[in-house]
């Protein structure tokens, strides 16, 4: 059951606003929290990404579990909702705490990174994963669930600008004893309470905006138990189902592995922009917000694009262009080919390969997310269930544990490189000339070199928009019968 007719504009804003508690969360995780923790509280790398990297291991089992339990859950909010609302006042107490540990040292500030890190992950698995399956349930046409995905993708990356904006737009200004504002522990606090406060005003507005639909919705029809054994023996069991299908097995294959290059990028992001570019705060947000604006114009032809060469076809095209642009910049740098960190030169063309690099990304999430709700419909032909909850739980994981691996290996990597550490490193005068271009190495050609094997697995998706069509049909007539 999907919701009669096209949705309303209000319906899908909302749903799409939804999508800035995550955008946030990973614009503070990725800009921000492994820079707080190594380079202004004096942690080393190698702690603080494994810190980070532990989330790994709680999300291998709380996405699953959120996907699992809203797909079998039964209320008069429906499936979905009951979690999301569930999510929002654990997810702002423990975002607001990850930025202001009332403990010091190494292992107690270790200690304090892996509760809140994993009580943080794990309060926006409440909401995401559910939120991801509502964006399936809503409609099953082909190119109405690319639309959906495209306002979800559009509100996440506007979150994670929003995050580097109030950043550095009201909180990292420079005082006379931080010229870098970033490098400023007394700033991070009160920027995490306005991200707490922002992203549970997008989760409320996402859940009471599209309570509308609930009537119109899936519902658990079958009767299950929520003991707790029973419930860990259901996920693994839904995991192995969901996996079953090879087009999404492809799927998550390639997503994860885009996401440890999408996590290194993101945790060393601040690194590169102060310290090898050399960009002030206002210059790093021009750098950060180009992006987004790619993104908003890339968005905005994927239905067409999809329509055109499919869905398959835009999510290589997607990886391989993130992949590659990534490299161009850090690459002609390093040969000599680019303007100098003074040349006024710099930032336009910095902004430019940002945008183009939003503009062709973009296609990628989109994919991601409408070939995900294709796969569920693949799999209810196949076993009978609909699962949307396992399968977006999946993709959350991929991102997430991927990512998490990207920082443990940004993390590992500072330290190979002997990145110097503390809140006096402030130019790139305090760092080696040598280090810098290992951290530009690092960065671009060597993070960006996964994407082939992304790729390769992208390739072996057999979903298209003739197979779906065959697969909406067959199950027209199995409801009918």
């Amino acid at each position: 059951m999907t919701v009669p007719g096209r949705l309303r504009f209000g319906v899908k804003l909302a749903y799409g606003v939804g999508q800035l508690g995550e955008g946030l969360k990973n614009g503070a995780f990725g800009m921000f929290l492994l820079f707080y923790y190594n380079q202004v509280l004096g942690m080393p790398g190698t702690l603080a990404g494994l810190a980070v990297g532990t989330a790994v291991l709680v999300d291998a089992f709380t996405d699953p579990l959120a996907g699992s339990l809203s797909d079998h859950w039964r209320s008069r909010l429906g499936r979905r909702h009951p979690f999301m609302y569930a999510s929002i006042l654990p997810l702002a107490v423990s975002f607001y705490f990850l930025f202001n540990p009332a403990v010091t040292g190494d292992w107690a500030l270790f200690a304090w990174l892996v509760v809140f890190a994993n009580a943080t992950r794990t309060s926006i698995s409440l909401f995401y994963v559910p939120h991801n399956a509502l964006g399936a349930e809503m409609t099953d046409d082909f190119d109405e669930r690319t639309e959906v995905v495209g306002y979800r993708t559009f509100f996440g990356y506007v979150g994670h600008l929003l995050a580097v904006a109030v950043g550095f737009g009201l909180f990292f200004s420079a005082t006379p004893e931080f010229e870098n504002g970033q490098l400023n522990a007394a700033a991070y606090p009160p920027f995490a309470a306005t991200l707490a406060v922002l992203m549970a005003a997008g989760i409320f507005w996402s859940s009471w905006g599209t309570r509308s639909l609930v009537p119109h919705l899936p519902k658990a029809t079958e009767r299950v138990s929520f003991h707790p054994l029973a419930v860990i023996r259901r996920v693994f069991a839904d995991i192995a189902t969901g996996m079953g299908c090879g087009s999404f097995r492809w799927l998550f294959s390639g997503i994860l592995i885009v996401f440890v290059m999408v996590g290194v990028d993101g945790a060393l992001n601040i690194y590169i922009y102060t310290y090898f570019w050399e960009l002030g705060r206002g210059d790093i947000l021009l750098v950060v917000a180009a992006h987004p604006v790619g993104v908003l114009l890339g968005v905005t032809l994927s239905t067409r694009i999809f329509a055109r060469w499919g869905k398959r076809a835009g999510l290589m095209f997607g990886a391989a262009s993130w992949a590659s642009l990534q490299i161009l910049p850090i690459a002609l740098r390093l040969l000599g080919w680019f303007p100098e960190n003074a040349d006024p030169l710099l930032l336009p063309l910095l902004v430019a390969i940002r945008v183009i690099q939003g503009a062709c990304t973009a296609q990628a999430p989109v994919a991601t997310g409408s070939l995900a709700a294709d796969s569920a419909d693949e799999h209810e032909l196949d076993t009978g269930r609909r699962q949307e909850g396992v399968f977006f739980a999946a993709i959350s994981f991929s991102q997430k544990a991927a990512s998490g691996c990207g920082t443990i290996v940004a993390g590992f990597a500072l330290d190979l490189i002997d990145w110097p550490r503390g809140a006096g490193v402030r130019t790139a005068a305090d760092v080696p000339p040598e280090t810098l271009v290992d951290l530009g190495l690092l960065y671009g050609p060597c993070v960006a070199g996964f994407a082939v094997v992304a790729l390769w697995c992208f390739f072996h998706i057999g979903l298209t928009r003739e197979r779906h069509e065959e697969i909406l049909a067959e199950l027209a007539a199995r409801r009918a019968s």
